[in-house]
């Protein structure tokens, strides 16, 4: 199935989780936001929150600085 990761096609297994994108993208231990249709998703429901064909995620990573 298909997603659009960051405005940019990307190809997911069937109902693949959250969590497990963020894996794949050697994310997790990063301070992330994500938001999947425009709805910031909290890292405590990244396993439960199961990605659809079509969805929009949005990992926006935080940057320190003055």
């Amino acid at each position: 199935m298909e997603i659009q990761l960051n405005g940019t096609p990307h190809q997911l297994r069937p109902a693949q989780l959250l969590a497990e994108l963020i894996a794949d993208l050697n994310l997790t231990e990063k301070a992330i936001a994500v938001a999947v249709n425009r709805q910031i998703i909290p890292r405590s429901r990244w396993a439960d929150h199961a990605l659809q064909a079509d969805d929009k995620v949005d990992v926006v990573r935080a940057i320190g600085g003055g």
